[in-house]
């Protein structure tokens, strides 16, 4: 434990990229196999899901930017479905679908495993609950505020892929920073706390607010603070007139009562009142359940924080299904899990999926007759990168376009 008295408790790049957050089987297997000569046998492993969670019929695959640089400069080839690919835990018929495979000595990356499924797990579950929140909100905003939810060596990560599931923005400076884009918030109740208890007067916080903020960030008022929601999204609204972009309710459930018809009666007051253009944020234990009732409330933009920052992983798996033995692949796994290289065919036009041996011809797709194509793509050779992982713009757009063929 020497050091570990100085430091918050999280693994470095470097621990994680050395193996040192494995399992210890892996490194107690390394052992065994140095003994016998056995390292450098080389594998095929393949990383499959038996089902997703919640039971969802679908999910977002990620991770994929986080386990090529975990793996990059070992001697290993990696395959695997592009960031962002919609998948399925099986295919058409029923058989697991692969969506990263690794083949090179086994010693090369045996105590990696354990980094490789939890950079998949996290990553994909994160994106896949964006996804689905964002399908559910349509065209009005998802703004990501889960950080505070999860360890904030993990903001960054969180936040990355929460907007490549489909968020709109999000509120941790440096998840922010990642994506190349500006945070996205509002303001605390502090904020308005501070200023009455000093001043007497909580209003003067949002005028405090649009004087010192720059001129180019919404003006969001918090208006449930002290009085009814209703009376204080007027008063924001009077106060900063064309300047207000939106108001915010966080109403805490001892007091929401129904939460729909505080929204209905806060969007009536503005707009009898003239204020048409401002628009509602709501946040607070916001999900995909719940969405579609507020957005018909009238509800123009959703703050979700736990939902994403904490939802459920993935739960991957990672098995040899062949080895290389005197220069020829064998097709070997063990019980429940199908042996041999695999190829995915994934049909565009439905996305339906089917898994084949590796050597196989591309099939059409048994749904609706269309040509499939390959998705397990060359991304690492031999050690070597071959292929980059979009950027996070465009892994989003990705996802958004393949959500509006996903059947509800």
């Amino acid at each position: 434990m020497s050091g570990w008295d100085e430091r918050f408790i999280y693994a470095t790049f470097d621990e994680v990229r050395s193996g040192l957050t494995t399992d210890v089987y892996f490194s107690r297997t390394r052992k065994v196999l140095e003994k016998y000569g056995l390292l450098d046998t080389v594998v095929h492993m393949e990383v499959t899901t038996s089902k997703l969670p919640n039971d969802y019929e679908w999910g977002v695959y990620a991770g994929l930017r986080e386990v090529l640089k975990l793996l990059e400069g070992r001697n290993v080839t990696v395959r695997s479905l592009p960031e962002g690919t919609i998948f399925h835990a099986k295919d058409f018929y029923g058989y697991k679908v692969p969506v990263l495979t690794v083949e090179g000595p086994y010693g090369e990356f045996l105590e990696l495993e354990t980094p490789l499924l939890g950079f998949l797990a996290s990553a994909s579950g994160i994106a896949t609950k964006a996804a689905r929140v964002k399908r559910a909100a349509g065209e009005k905003l998802v703004l990501s505020f889960g950080a505070r939810r999860q360890h904030p060596a993990l903001a960054p990560f969180i936040e990355y892929y929460a907007y490549v599931g489909g968020a709109d923005a999000v509120s941790a400076i440096l998840g922010a920073e990642a994506l190349g884009i500006r945070a996205t918030g509002t303001m605390p109740h502090s904020l308005l706390i501070i200023f009455r208890g000093v001043y007497g007067d909580h209003t003067l916080a949002w005028k405090a607010y649009d004087e010192v903020i720059e001129k180019d960030v919404n003006r969001v008022a918090l208006v449930d603070t002290f009085y009814d929601e209703t009376e204080e999204a007027l008063v924001a609204a009077k106060l900063l007139g064309p300047k207000l972009w939106g108001v915010r309710l966080d109403t805490p459930g001892s007091r929401r009562g129904n939460f729909e018809e505080i929204i209905r009666e806060v969007r009536w007051k503005l707009d009898i009142n003239g204020y048409n253009h401002v628009k509602i944020v709501v946040s607070g234990g916001i999900d995909e359940e719940n969405i579609p009732a507020l957005a018909r409330a009238g509800a123009d933009a959703f703050g979700v924080g736990a939902a994403i920052s904490t939802a459920q992983p993935v739960d991957f798996a990672m098995d040899i299904t062949a080895m290389k033995i005197k220069g020829e692949w064998r097709p070997i796994a063990k019980r429940g899990k199908l042996s041999g290289r695999k190829q995915v065919y994934r049909c565009d036009e439905c996305l339906a999926d089917v898994v084949a041996p590796s050597d196989t011809q591309a099939p059409r797709c048994p749904k609706c007759g269309k040509p499939m194509r390959p998705l397990l793509e060359t991304y690492i050779e031999d050690g070597k990168r071959v292929k980059k992982v979009e950027d996070p713009h465009s892994v989003r757009k990705y996802v958004l376009e393949q959500l509006k063929k996903v059947e509800l």
